[in-house]
């Protein structure tokens, strides 16, 4: 993990599965809700997934050092072909957007404008059905295409570059992973995007392009479905609403192959990242000078904001 308040940089060595580290910025997760996952039989499956194959269980160690440098030489190899990231809002936040708990910093704490009745209210679905003007306020401000990626989202950009990322699980909904040039096949948007959106209408869901999206909300519209009239909602996992079966899906596919898990900005407080409890190598830092240090180890160097030879 690397981060500003938990510094944690975090592997597993034991099976052929490594635990990576987290890169934390500051107290981050995203809006989705611990409970709404997509029930009790996918989270059992996580939890016995990481179990059996996160080093819960005796296996081969395959890091010389528990260090930086450990995972480094890993990587260089050629043993390590399948890396994982799961990332979360903390890498974001030297873009300039805010993460969601950080005390005094964080967006649940600095909503008192929007007169909501509690700060997740925002993120809640049957609130957002009443009262959805707080929710396109909101997204005006943070509205993906105003922020640039950070050095964490290039270096993913890197490891796809150079064959070695298998997927990128992500929390966030700020779309900075497809602007370092992530695809939709690299990726998993855990907690939804604002990529597409849909008629929240379950007898339409007509869907909607992020061009039409963006100018309902900047023209400060409500944005109304032009077949029934519902509103429609940026594809984003609300409270109240499932995780895209897709992340249930290619996690047991993933997972099995998995040879190094990289976590990156969060402090692992939702489900189902939640689940992710036990880890082997801290490096104390930043998210973006944890991806530095550890790219200057593996002899990749930044050029002009993308990690080269």
């Amino acid at each position: 993990m690397f981060g500003t308040v938990s510094h944690h940089f975090i592997c597993m060595p034991k099976r052929k599965v490594l635990f990576c580290y987290t890169f934390l910025q500051g107290q981050s997760d995203d809006s989705s809700d611990e409970g709404d996952a997509s029930g009790d039989t996918e989270m059992d499956f996580l939890r016995s997934l990481f179990s059996r194959t996160l080093g819960l269980s005796p296996g081969e160690k395959v890091l010389d050092e528990l260090t930086l440098d450990g995972v480094a030489r890993y990587i260089l190899s050629g043993t390590c072909k399948n890396i994982i990231c799961m990332v979360g809002a903390g890498i974001s936040t030297s873009a300039g957007i805010p993460d969601f708990r950080s005390p005094g910093t964080g967006l649940y704490a600095n909503l008192q404008k929007y007169n909501l009745p509690y700060p997740e209210a925002i993120f809640q679905i049957d609130y957002f059905k009443k009262h959805p003007e707080p929710f396109f306020a909101l997204a005006r401000e943070l509205y993906p295409g105003q922020f640039k990626p950070t050095v964490c989202h290039y270096f993913m950009r890197m490891l796809k570059d150079k064959g070695l990322l298998t997927r990128c699980y992500s929390q966030n909904i700020d779309t900075l992973e497809r602007v370092a040039g992530l695809e939709g096949e690299d990726l998993i948007e855990a907690h939804g995007t604002f990529h597409t959106s849909h008629c929240v209408s379950f007898l339409c869901r007509k869907e909607y392009s992020m061009d039409w999206m963006k100018n309902q909300i900047f023209s400060e519209d409500i944005p109304k479905c032009d077949s029934c009239g519902s509103l429609v909602k940026p594809d984003i996992v609300f409270f109240g609403e499932n995780l895209p079966a897709r992340f249930f899906t290619t996690m047991k596919m993933d997972f099995p192959r998995c040879d190094l898990l990289i976590i990156m900005g969060t402090s692992l407080q939702v489900q189902p990242f939640a689940s992710l409890v036990n880890r082997d190598v801290a490096y104390l830092s930043t998210c973006d000078d944890g991806c530095m240090a550890l790219a200057e180890l593996l002899g990749w160097k930044v050029n002009t904001g993308i990690f080269t030879h």
